[in-house]
């Protein structure tokens, strides 16, 4: 069984999985269960992929699945920090292309808070 260690902390608008080891077959479920139970409908989740040294086609399967399942619920999946042999599957496959990808946590971070601040109605309307 493969390594895979995850941790999870709100941010401003979303929530924040940090995902490091290795994802495959054996241990998928796991980070599939944790995006259910971090994600809130209306609010963006942002993995954190940095540490992720390997990935096959069934993390690829969990990342696609969870971009698709938080849209419907009203959020956004942002990808931080995507390197070497993941980075290589999302770009071979086409899928680099269809999710939301940024260079680091704090670009995902800040990319998550002015899309909040753009849905907030300003003082005007609210009265």
């Amino acid at each position: 069984m493969s390594l895979l260690d995850m941790t999870c902390r709100p941010v401003r608008g979303g929530v924040l999985v940090t995902v490091s080891g290795e994802l495959d077959a054996t241990n998928t479920h796991r980070l599939a269960s944790a995006i259910r139970d971090a994600h809130r409908p209306g609010h963006s989740l942002i993995l954190d992929l940095s540490g992720l040294a390997f990935m096959d086609s069934s993390g690829l399967h969990v990342l696609v699945r969870a971009h698709d399942d938080v849209r419907e619920q009203g959020g956004t999946l942002h990808l931080a920090a995507v390197r070497d042999i993941p980075a290589r599957i999302l770009q071979i496959t086409g899928v680099w292309d269809a999710l939301t990808i940024h260079a680091d946590v704090d670009e995902a971070v800040m990319a998550v808070r002015e899309a909040q601040a753009d849905r907030r109605p300003d003082d005007a309307e609210r009265l």
